[in-house]
């Protein structure tokens, strides 16, 4: 286990592990920071009540249980003063279970998933899969029912996507394509086998229960029996100690089981699930704890250190947790408001604040040279990855681009630039989303890897200890460096 707080590079590395780990949903790596934030001494609040913020102190709240804002406000710090923020996103491309996920054919149990994302779902096919998410559970009896969100994971491999064998299909290996709808569905057991382990009959021993909306709830569990698979819903029942009967609805993925490891010959690499964006996720989390961790890193802060993980960027951000939504705003107007009443004050904040907009960036492939320009390949151990496009697919500038760079200077730390070729199109971030919707001067940044959205990830060790280090002396520094900057005065 890695030693909490620990700035050595083995230690981040070690915890980044431990994080993934614990991380197979955007939920769970919510739930995975707010563990840590907590341990750190920052303050749960909930958007549905008053803050009383008071300087010196550290927050967090959660959004949806999928996006979390985290922030530590300064001792010298006043209404209108700069927000020092790192951005990143807690979701990832994956298989998602359909709202009825019940499918049978063939003698088969098998479970309907849709595509989330831009996967590369070929490498979803032949892997040990399990199930993870949250489920709204109801509780008690009669006039005392209540009802409670829970998370869920049931660790081990439970379904797969089988290949076709190549004796079926000989011209496989002239090219792969895959019908996401009908070659995509795991299969979770055989139906002859299901029948002979059934544990919940449809006329079994939830026939009597309490009244809901005019049903029982046995009329309640056979509807929902109709929608997915008895044996998977006993299976998540008994992961959190309740009867398949209520659990009232759930938000399900399919998920890898191989866990995540340092890797290679010489343990330079980390191969994993969800390092997209999971690994700019811990880094910038351990960073902002790390340079908070004791009074007398607030005790000259004059600006509010902040990290923002948001969901949905995988499918344009565009949900009330999504960074299109007004989290970001809100959050800095309602941290503004806790201090002064002057509405004009936020404005005043936005223009003083700074955002690193932290996505993971692709590094230079070795059997696939000519896919990057010639003069911008990101190579791994090369530090993170400075995003630039003239069309502001990145929301990069040479104003805040040399923000970036000199703290990699000061520090000795490795920096790369990228610039997609002019005959491939860009992919974007969360960077131009909250530049343009908050007009907050904005970088956008990542560590290289390769292999990006596939189930098997890989990048390398050296680039998380610089991401860490990076974001640390961010927080630390910006607000004495920004200081010296002189544009638009």
């Amino acid at each position: 286990m890695a030693k909490e707080g620990g700035s050595d590079g083995s230690s981040v590395v070690a915890d980044l592990i431990n994080f993934l780990n614990a991380s197979p949903t955007a939920f769970h790596a919510v739930e995975e920071a707010k563990k840590r934030l907590r341990s750190a001494g920052y303050e749960h609040i909930s958007e549905r009540q008053d803050w009383n913020l008071q300087g010196g102190n550290k927050y967090f709240f959660t959004r949806n249980y999928s996006t979390i804002i985290a922030f530590a406000i300064g001792k010298r710090y006043i209404a209108g003063n700069g927000f020092h923020i790192v951005g990143a996103h807690t979701d990832s491309p994956c298989l998602k279970l359909k709202p009825v996920s019940k499918v049978s054919k063939g003698g088969f149990l098998a479970v309907g998933v849709q595509t989330y994302g831009s996967g590369l779902w070929h490498t979803w096919f032949d892997r040990d899969l399990t199930v993870a998410g949250r489920m709204i559970i109801r509780e008690g009896k009669d006039n005392s029912i209540s009802y409670s969100h829970r998370l869920v994971r049931i660790e081990e491999p439970i379904m797969r996507i089988p290949t076709l064998a190549i004796h079926l299909d000989r011209g496989v290996n002239d090219g792969f394509k895959v019908n996401t709808h009908s070659h995509l569905v795991p299969v979770l057991a055989t139906s002859i086998k299901a029948e002979l382990n059934k544990v919940i009959a449809e006329n079994g021993p939830a026939e009597v229960g309490v009244p809901i909306d005019g049903k029982k709830s046995n009329e309640r569990s056979k509807t929902d029996g109709q929608k997915h698979h008895s044996i998977l819903l006993q299976l998540l029942a008994s992961q959190v100690g309740c009867e398949p009967d209520d659990i009232c609805d759930f938000e399900l993925q399919a998920c890898d089981t191989q866990p995540s490891i340092v890797a290679g010959a010489t343990k330079e690499f980390i191969f994993s699930g969800r390092l997209d964006n999971l690994c700019m996720s811990f880094c910038s989390l351990k960073a902002l704890i790390d340079a908070t961790s004791s009074e007398s890193d607030l005790e000259d802060e004059t600006g509010v250190r902040m990290v923002a993980l948001f969901d949905h960027e995988e499918i344009g951000s565009k949900s009330a947790q999504g960074a299109g939504s007004p989290a970001m705003l809100d959050a800095l107007s309602r941290v503004t408001s806790s201090f002064a009443s002057d509405s004009k004050l936020l404005e005043k904040a936005i223009q003083r604040s700074f955002l690193v907009s932290a996505d993971m960036a692709h590094a230079l492939h070795p059997n696939y040279m000519d896919r990057h320009e010639e003069n911008h390949q990101p190579k791994l151990h090369g530090g993170l990855v400075i995003k630039h496009n003239a069309n502001q697919r990145y929301a990069t500038n040479a104003v805040t681009s040399f923000i970036f760079r000199e703290l990699s200077i000061k520090h000795n730390l490795p920096i790369q630039d990228f610039v997609v070729r002019n005959d491939m199109p860009c992919g974007s971030t969360i960077g131009p989303i909250l530049a343009s919707g908050v007009g907050i001067r904005t970088v956008d940044v990542g560590a290289p890897q390769l292999s990006m959205h596939s189930i098997r990830e890989m990048c390398a060790v050296d680039d998380v200890k610089h991401s860490y280090e990076h974001f640390k002396a961010y927080f630390q520094e910006f607000s004495h460096l920004d200081g010296k900057i002189t544009v638009d005065i």
